[in-house]
């Protein structure tokens, strides 16, 4: 399942698959147990489906939050930068 599908799903739907693929993880770890699974790698596609549904509803919750630093930001970062240098280079020809 791709995050942009998830994306594109309603919260209760997210909500409805997470429950269907937990309780399918939950009978395949069991039938694991008992005997030998014919998709073992089942388990971690569910597993890693199940994280990206979590993460694309924990991102609505934080209101889609921008990765990337504001311009003001990036500056203010900078400018410190520029100053330890000086003093360093200040020094460094005494």
């Amino acid at each position: 399942m791709q995050a942009s599908e998830i994306r594109e799903m309603t919260e209760s739907d997210i909500l409805a698959r997470i429950t269907e693929l937990q309780e399918e993880r939950f009978r395949l770890r069991f039938r694991g147990a008992t005997e030998q699974l014919e998709e073992p790698l089942r388990l971690r596609a569910i597993r890693r489906d199940v994280a990206r549904l979590k993460t694309v509803l924990r991102q609505r919750e934080m209101g889609e939050v921008a990765t990337a630093p504001s311009a003001s930001t990036t500056k203010a970062a900078k400018a410190p930068a520029k100053k330890r240098t000086a003093k360093k280079a200040a020094s460094a020809g005494k």
